[in-house]
């Protein structure tokens, strides 16, 4: 088409020059001929242009082009077969995009398009449903002035959206929602959010159930330990026979003991999502108290239990909580780490936040089981953990104290060369000095 158009350009011009030089001929004014041509060529040229400008200002591609000759119908009639291909493609893709709305409309399920500093551009008939979006007045504004829940605040502003967040819908405190975010395209965010309040309220009914007959086995159970220890202590009363059976009786009801409160430990730590309490906690002084109890537990296994703490760094939150989950990664390693063994204690901070490590020497964990370790009674080898007074609930306390306190669980091993458990708490949570 190009060539077309520059030949029939070119047979223009020579026509133009042909005529303007017979004009001269005529009347022996040549250059006054050849001025007159080329303004009457251009001003027949302007004129085409102005016809192009008045029909492409129209916006309608239904309009058809001017009447044109030559090298302008040419251009005329291309630029029309142009609109009219475009008007096909946006129609396809504008049916497209309608079908997309309309199956997205009968989602149960909302759906919210964010742009990419979190302002609503779009959102199905669900989200203002769970969410109580308003068409379209709430076009443009950012969804945290809509969805106001603190920990929603939160989990946008890290934009870390690895995992779902459940919380109590805007609209109505008694529906639960999980919303899920995915960045595409240039940052925008995708959002779908869910009603889970079913399966929140079944959950509750587990956490309830498990919490109540742990608190009812309690009482009994330590009416039956005490009176097996008063029988203990006054053994030699006793028909020897019934001896290593009363001690047997006195370790499974300790270990009883030891299930229940761990179980009414998990019970308390789910019942909110932020401790109680949210003081500096000497970090240093209470793993160097860890420390000695752990070294009390390995008696005379002759483990080398180090600790490097650094002194200035603290971590706001609950002492009690935190304990509770630093012993048990301390403990773990005294129990599974062989004799004359080595563990290291390790707490320190950087331009991320605190961190805290736990090493041992000891027999090492495959890596198939190492993403369900913090799972509720899931247990490696459930015969060594018999053996090491194990309830299987430890490091789902870990992993319950570290989300209530803005931390995260690492765990890296391998068989028979031991492990490493490393916690790290984000910059909020820490206090220097």
């Amino acid at each position: 088409m190009n060539q077309n158009w520059h030949g029939a350009l070119i047979r223009h011009l020579l026509l133009l020059a042909t005529a303007c030089l017979i004009v001269g001929l005529i009347t022996g004014a040549y250059g006054w001929s050849f001025a007159v041509g080329l303004g009457t060529y251009l001003a027949w040229t302007l004129r085409q242009l102005l016809r192009l400008h008045a029909w492409l200002s129209q916006h309608s591609p239904d309009t058809p082009p001017p009447d044109g000759y030559g090298l302008w119908g040419d251009v005329f009639d291309s630029i029309y077969q142009l609109q009219r291909r475009d008007q096909r493609a946006r129609g396809r893709l504008q049916a497209i995009i309608d079908r997309v709305q309309v199956s997205t409309a009968a989602l149960k399920d909302a759906v919210v398009m964010l742009d990419t500093d979190g302002n609503l551009e779009w959102w199905n008939r669900a989200a203002e449903t769970l969410l109580g979006l308003k068409t379209p007045q709430d076009s443009g504004h950012p969804i945290s002035n809509l969805v106001r829940h603190p920990r929603f605040k939160e989990y946008f502003a890290a934009q870390n959206f690895q995992e779902p967040l459940e919380i109590p819908s805007p609209v109505n405190d008694h529906l639960r929602i999980q919303l899920y975010l995915t960045r595409y395209g240039n940052n925008e965010h995708l959002m779908l959010v869910r009603d889970v309040t079913r399966i929140h309220h079944l959950e509750q009914m587990r956490k309830d159930f498990i919490a109540n007959v742990s608190h009812e086995l309690r009482t009994p159970l330590t009416v039956i330990c005490g009176y097996l220890e008063t029988l203990l202590d006054n053994a030699e009363d006793l028909n020897p026979r019934w001896l290593r059976a009363l001690q047997q009786m006195q370790q499974q009801g300790g270990r009883m003991q030891a299930l229940l409160n761990d179980l009414l430990l998990l019970a308390k730590l789910e019942a909110t999502d932020y401790p109680s309490a949210n003081a500096p906690v000497a970090v240093d002084l209470l793993l160097l108290s860890i420390k000695n109890d752990a070294q009390a537990l390995s008696g005379q296994r002759n483990q080398r239990i180090s600790l490097e703490a650094d002194t200035g760094v603290r971590l706001r939150g609950s002492e009690a909580e935190l304990r509770s989950a630093f012993s048990n990664l301390v403990f773990n390693a005294v129990k599974y780490t062989p004799d004359q063994g080595e563990i290291r204690i390790r707490w320190w901070g950087d331009e991320r936040g605190a961190h805290l490590s736990v090493q041992d020497s000891g027999i090492g964990i495959e890596a198939r089981h190492l993403p369900r370790l913090t799972e509720r009674f899931y247990r490696v080898d459930s015969s060594r953990a018999s053996d090491t007074g194990g309830t299987g609930l430890g490091l789902a306390i870990v992993k319950h104290v570290l989300l209530r306190h803005h931390g995260q669980l690492d765990i890296s091993s391998v068989s028979g060369k031991g492990s490493t458990f490393t916690c790290h708490f984000e910059k909020v949570q820490v206090v220097r000095g």
